[in-house]
């Protein structure tokens, strides 16, 4: 099975297709179909909203003929009621890197003690079938905001996001894959999906 993966982040599509490949499924990219979605105004109050935006916009490019998994996720912090949550890629305001954006973080959570930075990232998985059927998938992982970026790995704020006495930064992608939020996601997609083929 083919699904095109509506999105830009070639971190994300690697991340995903790492995910997806055991469920059987080959994630492509809309340009390696030789389509251009462009971008996509993500206007959603939630992640969930997010994502089905950015999957429909791209069914409706492809008229249908290929199924489309897309996926909005974001850091949500305690002490910051939730912040950057739906805004983490735009944390800051546009143009900033992504250690310029955990930079900030740390910054805006110097004054929060240990025990009070308490987070998690969240992870909202929409798939429109080639029927036009809804699939809907959320995972998390809950966590701790670190002090100083640690690790090499990952990518956005993965060097501040402490997971035990490990930052998502430090782990391998296996490790990563069984408690990141995205894996639960799509862990919880795959059952979904699964039950959609058997009904079919």
């Amino acid at each position: 099975m083919i699904f095109v993966v509506a999105t830009n982040n070639k971190k994300k599509l690697l991340e995903l297709s790492r995910i997806l490949i055991p469920l059987g499924i080959d994630a492509v990219t809309a340009k390696e179909i030789g389509i251009d979605l462009g971008d996509v105004e993500e206007n959603g109050a939630t992640f969930d909203e997010n994502s089905y935006i950015k999957a429909k916009s791209a069914f409706d490019l492809l008229k249908g003929e290929y199924c489309v998994v897309a996926d909005d996720s974001g850091l949500c912090v305690d002490a910051l009621d939730g912040a950057p949550g739906v805004y983490s890629a735009r944390y800051g305001g546009e143009g900033l890197s992504d250690i310029d954006r955990y930079n900030k973080l740390l910054d805006d959570m110097k004054d929060v003690p240990q025990g009070k930075r308490n987070a998690h990232f969240a992870c909202s998985i929409c798939a429109v079938m080639t029927d036009g059927f809804v699939i809907r998938a959320f995972g998390k992982c809950d966590g701790t905001i670190g002090t100083e970026p640690i690790g090499e790995g990952g990518f956005g704020y993965d060097p501040v996001f402490m997971v035990g006495d490990k930052s998502f930064s430090q782990l391998t992608a296996d490790e990563k894959d069984k408690c990141s939020h995205r894996g639960n996601a799509l862990r919880e997609f795959k059952v979904k999906l699964e039950k959609y083929l058997e009904e079919k």
